[in-house]
């Protein structure tokens, strides 16, 4: 396909979001009717019988596969971050990166393990985004440019697309949008992040509810609150959730930052997350009241908190196996198994 223009403008995004394509439904109807006939009670594998289902649907082909995976790593820094919101300096998001680069990463281990490949996207780090408690993050040209680069990350011929991120700060920026499309403070969503506790944590959250005092007027729109309260690699996540709609490529999402980033489309446009399942539930305590709005349920909850795209890639291996039972399981017929899954 022609590859999807990026929107040149907040309209052409919000007209894009209302015209999104769904899921096939030609492909669903196979899924479906093969699953019952495979040699195993009905319902037995449980979450993977919807999974497969659900890839089909989205890859629009059947039977799905999760052979062609990508992990895509946007990696931005906030102005924030001068506030004492991290245990960390600035300078690690760039130090990271280059860890990222050099194979020394948790990424890097998972993505040589499940067979995924790694792409790493610094974003402007020497242009950190402007203090969010004296205004907007980004203007509307800065937030265009890096959802454009999210959306370029998405090719064609990808299974299924894993998004994370890096950021020093990102969580304070995650948990002022999060308060800003759903409501409540700095207290109701910050966590501790890398580490931060005692009044370290209350600063952050002093931090996140001036964020929100400084752009109330932004917060009546889910782009807009992302574009304000956000960051660069937060707005190429949701640029890359798009891109991936629009060429029907099915995303796991990793943690609190990255769901954060995504759950803005779904405040403009409800149902443009349906091509996304969340890989793990963060121990950030907004990840998990984040999911309740959006309605989801994470396929994995292994006690992690590190982001960089970690738990989404964990979760490919939950992906292939449910790929692996569809398509390479007898059926009764075939087995000569007595019974038809009931």
């Amino acid at each position: 396909m022609m590859d999807p223009l990026p929107p040149s403008s907040f309209a052409e995004l919000h007209k894009g979001l209302s015209a999104l394509p769904a899921s096939d439904e030609v492909a669903i109807a196979a899924a479906a009717v093969r699953e019952p006939q495979l040699t195993k009670p009905a319902g037995a594998l449980g979450r993977l019988e919807q999974l497969v289902v659900w890839l089909a649907g989205w890859q629009g082909r059947h039977p799905p596969r999760a052979d062609t995976v990508k992990a895509a790593v946007f990696a931005g820094n906030h102005g924030v971050a001068g506030l004492g919101v991290s245990a960390f300096p600035a300078d690690v998001t760039a130090q990271m990166v280059a860890n990222f680069q050099a194979g020394g990463a948790a990424i890097n281990q998972l993505c040589k393990a499940f067979d995924v490949t790694l792409s790493v996207e610094a974003l402007d780090l020497e242009i950190p985004t402007a203090d969010f408690t004296t205004g907007p993050a980004l203007d509307e040209a800065a937030f265009l440019a890096a959802f454009s680069r999210g959306m370029a990350s998405v090719e064609d011929g990808l299974d299924v697309l894993c998004l994370g991120e890096m950021g020093i700060a990102n969580t304070t920026a995650a948990a002022a949008v999060c308060a800003g499309l759903y409501g409540g403070g700095g207290a109701e969503w910050a966590g501790s992040g890398t580490g931060v506790t005692g009044d370290a944590l209350a600063n952050k959250v002093r931090v996140i509810d001036a964020g929100l005092v400084a752009n109330r007027s932004a917060l009546s729109n889910g782009v807009e609150v992302l574009r304000c309260l956000g960051g660069r690699e937060l707005s190429a996540i949701a640029g890359a959730v798009y891109g991936a709609r629009l060429r029907r490529v099915p995303v796991v999402l990793d943690g609190f930052v990255c769901t954060a980033a995504a759950a803005a489309l779904e405040k403009v446009h409800p149902g443009a997350l349906d091509h996304c399942v969340v890989g793990h539930i963060s121990t950030e305590p907004g990840h998990a009241l984040l999911l309740e709005y959006l309605g989801k349920t994470s396929l994995l909850n292994l006690d992690m908190r590190l982001g960089e795209a970690s738990g989404a890639v964990l979760a490919v291996a939950v992906l292939k196996a449910a790929c692996a039972c569809h398509a390479g399981m007898a059926t009764f017929a075939e087995a000569q198994v007595s019974g038809s899954g009931g």
